[in-house]
């Protein structure tokens, strides 16, 4: 076989790995393995090389993306995508193996449906692809999160202050849920557990009144303007209160050992699926069992640990 690879949508921890996966499976399994730099963006520029065991040669444990990602809008457009399945006819590659989240599952889909066998392997700090227990780059992202907020906490008690800490998540608040626990913080804010300003306000002001030296609040991107926030919390509760944004701090650092075997894993079963016949799919791991999903099903899927775990954080933070 002759397989393409490509990277898009936002870098994740982890992705260097699951291309090292792909390439020497595939050159194992006797197959010609192409890169294709900068996502749908490169595919359709013809920015396609193959690839030789030495060129992901000590790859795994570097952040980032080797092959660079970008994204493309206009790839929704059929003429877009049209040009993209000409390069892929003119380096006579049969099969495409994209890394990413929602955005780039698409992308997948519809040249899919276009006759491309695709299959997606899900790269993103957010955990938001419902059909895999874990995507690569969570593991890493959730390391860097709980860092992050621990040393918080050491400097916020010392100043008897409130810590409000935005993590990244777009609408999926696992990396805030999960860190938040981890860390143990006093409150947990997601799209999942909603906001009550009214009574975070309270309760925190009920906190310094206790004597309680300071408090954590975990908050995903995207709900509402932390620093604002932090300006109300400070004149109702008492406690001297700081906003930190975490940024794209998440995204960067070396995957954990979590992240390099999750991204092993997958990028071989990518491989062996393609030699299987199976395409139009997205791979993942549930119950620590690999699995596939129809792309589209992959797209629409709700993910219940979300939920579950908002349960959680009402009843015991």
């Amino acid at each position: 076989m002759r397989i393409g690879v490509l990277t898009s949508g936002g870098d994740a921890p982890g992705m260097n790995a699951t291309i090292r996966a792909i390439v020497r499976t595939g050159i194992a399994s006797g197959d010609q393995v192409f890169g294709i730099s900068d996502g749908y963006r490169g595919l359709v520029e013809g920015k396609i090389v193959e690839f030789t065991r030495k060129d992901v040669s000590e790859i795994l444990s570097r952040g980032g993306t080797i092959l660079g990602t970008a994204r493309l809008p206009e790839f929704k457009y059929e003429q877009v995508r049209a040009l993209a399945c000409k390069q892929l006819e003119k380096y006579d590659i049969d099969s495409l193996i994209v890394i990413g989240g929602d955005g780039t599952y698409t992308g997948a889909l519809r040249l899919h449906e276009m006759g491309i066998k695709t299959i997606g392997i899900p790269g993103t700090i957010d955990n938001d692809i419902a059909s895999t227990d874990y995507t690569i780059g969570f593991s890493t992202a959730l390391n860097t999160a709980c860092e992050a907020i621990d040393k918080l906490r050491d400097t916020s008690s010392s100043h008897q202050r409130c810590s409000i800490i935005e993590v990244m998540g777009r609408h999926c608040g696992d990396l805030a849920l999960y860190s938040g626990l981890c860390c143990g913080a006093e409150y947990i804010i997601t799209n999942e557990t909603g906001l009550d300003k009214e009574k975070l306000l309270k309760d925190l002001k009920s906190n310094r009144l206790a004597g309680r030296r300071h408090a954590i609040v975990v908050i995903s991107e995207n709900i509402t303007d932390v620093h604002q926030l932090a300006k109300d919390v400070e004149a109702y509760s008492g406690y001297e209160c700081r906003a930190t944004v975490l940024g794209y701090v998440q995204r960067g650092g070396a995957p954990t050992p979590e992240d390099r075997l999750l991204a092993a894993r997958l990028g071989k079963y990518a491989v062996d699926l393609l030699h299987e016949g199976v395409t139009g799919v997205a791979v993942g791991i549930r119950q620590n069992e690999l699995r596939y999903t129809p792309i589209e099903e992959a797209l629409i899927m709700q993910n219940e640990t979300s939920v579950e775990l908002a349960n959680l954080v009402k009843k015991i933070s």
